[in-house]
């Protein structure tokens, strides 16, 4: 008979034992936070205070962004946490709202990066019948079902595995609760479990790529068709910085879970999750803004704003 007393805490293992990289590796993830709330939060601002970036393509991005620093602040805190603390306990209940917010805004994203692909299609495609295609109203109700399909297959997701006891052992292989470490801990049986997992995932993922790929495929068609050099650079230019994103997101996703099975271990996955996790939501602000000249116009604005404000004042 198996042990069949429940767990009310599990032990998170985190990413090192070695003590001469718990400082340093602190130091990084800071700083990787710290560039992730300021680099998003300050794009937010920027969208909000500036009238030329209410367009529907900076609608979106406010939005990818509010769910970078969303997703990383679910995890890159108690990661942190660990890395100074030899207490890395976390209670069931904790372990459970961690990872509901984080599979919510992955989810989000992946949704998001459809609905901007989308947008962009629109724009490159039907420039005469842009504005009238993407209305307030159009872009107000893709990112609502961005967030209800994010919320709707997390609480899924979250039911689906927290439903399961978790006899074997309290102790958790990763950094934070993810469910493949999870499922591991289970003594019930988790064929279900994975299988709904799997379909789910499978269903969100899929729709989205569909989505991306045949947006771009008439993007490129359109592109080619376009006799002028000039408007093509422009079109191009418009998409580079979404593309980008999508290849990273995307990328890292296939790095990490079609990897085949003889090839993965442990060490390999926490790495991929580092930069699925706390990397991609401080680049993508990056992305956005590096080559983007309405963003950067913008940024000069507000901080000659803010210097003649302080200079007002202290003057």
């Amino acid at each position: 008979m198996e042990n069949s007393t429940e767990m009310t805490e599990f032990i998170l293992t985190g990413l090192t034992d070695d003590p001469n990289l718990q400082i340093p590796l602190f130091i990084l993830f800071l700083l990787i936070y710290l560039s992730t709330v300021l680099g998003n939060l300050g794009m937010i601002g920027l969208i909000l205070l500036d009238s030329h970036l209410h367009t529907p393509m900076y609608f979106f991005l406010s939005h990818l962004s509010l769910v970078d620093f969303g997703y990383s602040s679910a995890v890159t805190p108690k990661v942190m946490a660990g890395l100074l603390l030899t207490d890395k306990t976390i209670f069931h209940y904790a372990c459970g709202t961690q990872f509901f917010f984080f599979v919510s805004f992955i989810t989000v994203e992946n949704f998001l990066l459809a609905s901007m692909a989308y947008d962009r299609y629109a724009a490159v495609c039907k420039p005469l019948h842009y504005t009238t295609a993407m209305t307030t109203n159009t872009c107000a109700g893709l990112a609502i079902g961005s967030y209800a399909c994010g919320f709707l297959n997390s609480s899924i997701h979250t039911g689906n595995i927290f439903r399961l006891s978790f006899c074997k052992s309290n102790v958790v292989d990763h950094f934070f609760c993810d469910a493949p470490p999870l499922l591991a801990l289970s003594c019930s049986d988790t064929y279900v479990s994975e299988m709904v997992n799997f379909f789910v995932v499978g269903f969100n993922d899929l729709f989205s790529i569909v989505v991306i790929l045949i947006s771009y495929l008439l993007i490129f068609i359109t592109i080619l068709r376009m006799r002028s050099s000039e408007r093509r650079q422009k079109a191009f230019s418009t998409c580079a910085s979404h593309l980008t994103a999508v290849s990273i997101f995307y990328g890292s996703g296939i790095f990490m879970y079609l990897q085949p099975s003889s090839s993965h271990s442990m060490g390999t996955d926490k790495m991929a999750s580092v930069f699925y996790t706390m990397v991609i939501p401080m680049l993508n602000p990056l992305v956005y803004s590096l080559r983007n000249k309405e963003v950067k116009g913008a940024f000069h604005k507000a901080m000659g704003k803010a210097k003649s404000s302080i200079g007002f004042t202290l003057y």
